[in-house]
């Protein structure tokens, strides 16, 4: 069994598919970690040496590899992962188990401004308008995250409740 696991930075991936994938007994993926582990540097460092045209082929690199080389795990993937290239049809292609964890734009303000810090692409936007570049992101990105054959909605509910929900729509 192959899960996938999309939505915005912030929006659980990683912490609900490491839940999601020890109460499946399946290998957690993380597809920044590939990335990196790879490539030898972490994402900033590939962005700001080699640019984002490289990060995003590589990206399609890895996210083949794991899809194709592998059985049996829950892949997290970047925030944008979906939204390039044939990266979406990819994904697709590869499982019937492609799951967006949707949170709302206030939602989001909440978790990522805790964390600006550790984002890069937020790090330097003033907080009064997070909400604004979280929601043109959003509306850019919702056609993609959309095509993914479960929605779970993430707003007030714990990530264990989320990745029960998940297991439930998937099983």
């Amino acid at each position: 069994m192959k899960i996938v696991l999309l939505g915005y930075m912030g929006s659980g991936k990683s912490t609900i598919g490491k839940l999601l994938a020890q109460n499946m007994k399946l290998q957690f993926l993380d597809l920044d970690d590939c990335i990196e582990e790879g490539e030898g540097m972490d994402i900033p460092e590939i962005f700001k040496s080699k640019g984002e045209l490289y990060f995003r082929k590589r990206e399609f690199h890895y996210l083949e590899e794991v899809l194709n080389g592998k059985d049996n795990f829950v892949l997290s993937t970047g925030g944008g992962t979906p939204c390039y290239g044939k990266n979406m049809e990819t994904i697709l292609g590869a499982t019937n188990n492609v799951v967006y964890l949707k949170v709302s734009i206030p939602g989001l303000v909440a978790r990522l401004s805790k964390e600006k810090s550790e984002r890069p692409l937020i790090r330097d936007i003033p907080d009064e308008e997070l909400p604004e570049f979280i929601g043109k992101h959003l509306f850019e990105r919702n056609a993609f995250y959309n095509r993914a054959h479960c929605i779970v909605v993430g707003d007030n509910k714990t990530p264990d409740e989320i990745a029960l929900e998940i297991e439930g729509s998937i099983l």
